[in-house]
C-alpha cells in the first residue's frame, strides 16, 4: 500500500492502550462513513495495522472480523488478495435525530466553539506552512462537493475538506481534534440539511476559505471559517428546537 499521508495518517494513528477492538471498529467505520477510506480501497495488511494502532495482532483480527460480519470489508485470497472496503456503515435517521435531541444547547454551543477554534487555528497554520500545490489539492477536494447527489456523499465531501485543511496545518493534535468533531456532528448535520441547496453553499464556503488561504489573507480566511461554522451550527440548533417543539399545522 502506498505511503499514508495527510488526513489518512489520522485514521491509522496509534490507539490509547485502554482501547481495543471496538475502538478500531469505530475508527475505521467513521473513516469510511466520512469518505476518508473509499469503497474498493484496500486496507493495510494485518501486521501494518497492528503497528499503526499499537495493539496486539489478535485485537486487529477481532476488529476486522466484526467489520466483515457487518458487510463493511471483505478479505480476498491469492496474489491480488487483501482486505477491501465493500460497504458503508449506515445509521438510521431516527437514531441521528435522537442523538441531536439528546444534545443540550450548552453542548451544541461548546461543539461550535471548539469547531470554530479548530478552524481558525487550521487556516492560520495552513497559510504559514502549506505549499501552493497543497492549496491546489484542497481546492480540488472542495470542488468534489459539486458531484455529490446524496446527503451521505455531501457529508463525505464536506468532512474530507475539513480534515484535509487540518492535515495541511501539519499539527497531529489539530487533525485529531477535527476528526473527533466531525464524528460527533457531521452525520447529524447532513441528516437535516437539504442536498441541493446546502451542497451549493457548503462548497461556496469551502472555496471562499481556499481563496483566502491561497492569498495568505488571514483575516478573510478567519471570517470565512466563522461564517461557515456559524451557519452549520445555526441549522443544528434550529433542527433541535424543531424536534423538541414541532410547529403544528392546523388542518
Amino acid at each position: 500500500m502506498s505511503e499514508i499521508i495527510g488526513f489518512r495518517s489520522q485514521v491509522f494513528r496509534p490507539l490509547p492502550e485502554v482501547l481495543r477492538a471496538d475502538a478500531i471498529v469505530d475508527r475505521l467505520s467513521t473513516a469510511i462513513s466520512l469518505g476518508l477510506i473509499r469503497q474498493g480501497e484496500q486496507l493495510p495488511v494485518e501486521n501494518q495495522l497492528t503497528a499503526m494502532f499499537g495493539v496486539a495482532t489478535a485485537t486487529v483480527r477481532d476488529a476486522l472480523q466484526t467489520l466483515r460480519e457487518r458487510g463493511i470489508i471483505e478479505t480476498r485470497r491469492g496474489r491480488s488478495g487483501g482486505t477491501f472496503i465493500i460497504g458503508t456503515p449506515s445509521t438510521d435517521p431516527r437514531v441521528l435525530r435522537e442523538r441531536l435531541t439528546a444534545l443540550s444547547m450548552a453542548e451544541l454551543r461548546d461543539m461550535e466553539d471548539e469547531q470554530l477554534a479548530t478552524g481558525l487555528a487550521a487556516v492560520r497554520l495552513v497559510i504559514e506552512r502549506a505549499f501552493p500545490h497543497d492549496i491546489d489539492r484542497l481546492e480540488r477536494i472542495a470542488r468534489t462537493m459539486a458531484d455529490a447527489t446524496t446527503a451521505d456523499a455531501c457529508m463525505r465531501a464536506d468532512s474530507r475538506f475539513h480534515i484535509e485543511l487540518a492535515a495541511l496545518a501539519q499539527s497531529e493534535r489539530l487533525a485529531s481534534t477535527q476528526m473527533r468533531l466531525l464524528t460527533e456532528s457531521s452525520e447529524i448535520l447532513w441528516s437535516i440539511l437539504e442536498v441541493a441547496e446546502d451542497r451549493d453553499w457548503t462548497m461556496a464556503d469551502h472555496l471562499e476559505i481556499v481563496t483566502a488561504v491561497r492569498a495568505g489573507d488571514i483575516t478573510a480566511a478567519e471570517n470565512a471559517v466563522r461564517l461557515h461554522t456559524s451557519r452549520d451550527f445555526y441549522r443544528l440548533v434550529a433542527a433541535r428546537l424543531d424536534s423538541l417543539y414541532p410547529i403544528e399545522v392546523p388542518e
